[in-house]
């Protein structure tokens, strides 16, 4: 038996994670821009806002965050584990069909070939196929850690092993679908029909946001950040309470998306509820990720990778405090609908989702294409900085807009009670912030050009190397 790591694939998906990410922020500079100066919503439908933002969720979502999950998670459990991947054909499997189900939804987003819902679900077919590769997904990461060499299983794995089972049983029970067999076999209606298809699609969405977007990336959180500061985990008991209560309390946070509409009032209740106790082993998660740099606190001024990786764990606790915080009713009677809700979204899938996985990957590919660094740690440095501004830029401008949106909307006129403002004038205010969200975007997205180049240079010419399966210590 070959007695070393299988890195082929997570060479593929670690590539892929830059192009794909470059990809999906290119289309989300372009449909914010659109929101901005609407003269950019071209005449051809394909090309306007309502087709191109679930392109945009998509492929940074699923092509880009799904592509970094993929790899960092076979490096990770093929490492701590001191074994090679289970099944490696079916490993290669993955990448293809997940690079293939990724294609199919480029093409067809535009298209308007959806069921029509949030986090824009395919139609059946590639629902289906999704769901096979997820299998084969899981069948490589399980049976990975079945043929360990070591008794115990590593932190990082327990998030991920969940992050990989929650999204089977998310992904099947959101798309249950009725295809219906006439002029057009591809389409179908969800099994669900009116306040219960609600109810499930944000038990889905916010849970892809707690598994995919959370747990998944606190897997690399917990092997990557030690890794880069080398440090150990500030506390390994920590960690295994903040796995268990995470994992419990996420799944009944959804209907928080759902106040004030035709929800059990309930039902909103106990969403809030759990949104609220959720902040306690997310900020304990936080704390854990932020203590481990004690006693190399120095190594911050010289290592813009471990800078990546502090100041994604910094939103994480951001965004997990603002979170909460929203799914108040009386707080959220204002956010909702508002572009609060997008910068709130943003702080978190750009600050803490794209930094932790940027970080990742500076970490990951200069080991696996055989070299010592990057080409350039000045680079690294760089993209650090305009991807920081673009951030701060983008999340400020749509703080202050939503505010003012949910303000103006709600403002009546003390006479007669009729509103204040139209909903044009509510848009009108929005422009300024409008065009500073798009630089910001912009200035992220050339962030990853300069990643890119990095990562040409760094690769170009590299004859990467067998690395061997040490013994495990005992």
């Amino acid at each position: 038996m070959d007695n070393t790591y299988n890195d082929r694939v997570i060479r593929q998906f670690a590539i892929m994670t830059v192009i794909w990410g470059i990809v999906g922020m290119l289309v989300g500079v372009l449909i914010a821009s659109q929101l901005a100066w609407p003269a950019l919503n071209f005449d051809t439908a394909w090309l306007s806002f309502g087709r191109l933002r679930p392109l945009h969720t998509n492929a940074v979502v699923f092509a880009f965050g799904g592509s970094a999950l993929f790899a960092t998670s076979y490096y990770i459990v093929q490492r701590t584990c001191h074994t090679e991947l289970f099944a490696p054909k079916l490993a290669s499997f993955t990448f293809w069909g997940w690079q293939l189900i990724i294609v199919a939804a480029a093409i067809t987003l535009p298209l308007g070939m959806t069921s029509s819902k949030e986090y824009a679900e395919l139609e059946w077919p590639i629902d289906i196929a999704i769901t096979i590769v997820w299998v084969a997904y899981a069948v490589v990461f399980f049976g990975t850690i079945v043929k360990r060499k070591v008794k115990h299983i590593y932190v990082a794995n327990w998030f991920l092993g969940a992050f990989i089972l929650t999204i089977a049983m998310l992904h099947i029970v959101n798309n249950m679908e009725v295809p219906i067999f006439g002029s057009n076999i591809l389409k179908s209606y969800s099994a669900y029909a009116g306040v219960q298809d609600a109810m499930i699609q944000w038990w889905y969405g916010h849970n892809a946001v707690g598994f995919f977007l959370t747990a998944g990336f606190l897997g690399m959180m917990y092997y990557f950040l030690p890794k880069q500061a080398g440090r150990p985990v500030y506390s390994y008991r920590l960690s295994v309470v903040h796995f268990w209560a995470l994992a419990f309390t996420y799944i009944w946070a959804g209907p928080h998306h759902l106040h004030y509409t035709a929800l059990p009032d309930w039902t909103q209740s106990l969403g809030m509820v759990f949104s609220l106790i959720l902040l306690a082993p997310s900020w304990g998660g936080m704390i854990n990720g932020i203590m481990t740099l004690s006693g190399a606190w120095e190594k911050l001024r010289t290592d813009p990778i471990l800078k990546f990786l502090v100041v994604s764990v910094s939103f994480y606790g951001m965004s997990t405090f603002e979170g909460p915080m929203m799914a108040i009713k009386t707080v959220n009677a204002l956010s909702h609908y508002t572009d609060w809700t997008v910068g709130h979204v943003h702080s978190g899938a750009l600050g803490w989702v794209a930094f932790i996985s940027i970080g990742s990957m500076y970490y990951l590919i200069p080991r696996l294409f055989n070299k010592e660094s990057m080409y350039s740690l000045k680079l690294v440095n760089l993209h650090f900085w305009i991807a920081t501004i673009g951030v701060v830029l983008y999340i400020t401008a749509m703080w202050i807009s939503g505010i003012m949106q949910g303000l103006m909307w709600r403002a009546v006129n003390a006479d007669d009670g009729t509103l204040t403002y139209s909903f044009v004038e509510s848009v009108q205010a929005m422009h300024p912030f409008y065009a500073t969200r798009a630089f910001g975007g912009l200035l992220f997205l050339t962030g990853m050009f300069i990643m890119l180049y990095n990562v040409y240079k760094t690769v170009a010419g590299s004859e990467p190397k067998a690395v061997a399966i040490p013994a495990p210590a005992h």
